[in-house]
């Protein structure tokens, strides 16, 4: 038994030692969130892939300008994740999926001024590096 334990441990550990794309795609969304709640818009941009496309037809430029307006607006932008769930396409280890419910809120002061719920959808595409959002669809 002892030394099955000692044959197996290796293996064990160089499985701990290996990248988890998921737990990377998680992580890239919750850098997102954290940009965003910063008020980053050079962080979020770099976020974004070259390509990058929200509700199939708006691009990085508008996502510049509606950071930009939101950011003078509130002073206080905060995003409510609820249940998230992120997964890489089985079929396309390059490409992965993180949806969620969320919540939007901004305020000049502690008290919101705007709350808004979205149900979220955003695609992310592996570069070799890392992952960065694709596209982007709320409803």
């Amino acid at each position: 038994m002892r030394r099955r334990l000692a044959l197996s441990l290796p293996l064990v550990l160089a499985g701990c030692g290996r990248d988890d794309p998921r737990a990377a795609l998680e992580a890239a969304a919750r850098q997102l969130q954290e940009r965003l709640e910063a008020r980053d818009t050079n962080g979020v941009l770099d976020l974004l892939d070259a390509q990058f496309r929200a509700q199939d037809e708006l691009d990085r430029d508008w996502a510049r300008r509606t950071m930009g307006l939101l950011f003078l607006r509130y002073a206080q932008v905060k995003i409510v994740a609820l249940a998230p769930t992120s997964r890489v396409d089985p079929n396309a280890a390059h490409v992965g999926y993180t949806d969620a419910q969320v919540v939007l809120s901004g305020a000049q002061d502690l008290i919101p001024e705007r709350v808004a719920p979205y149900a979220v959808r955003l695609e992310w595409r592996h570069d070799g590096k890392r992952w960065l959002l694709h596209a982007l669809s709320w409803q």
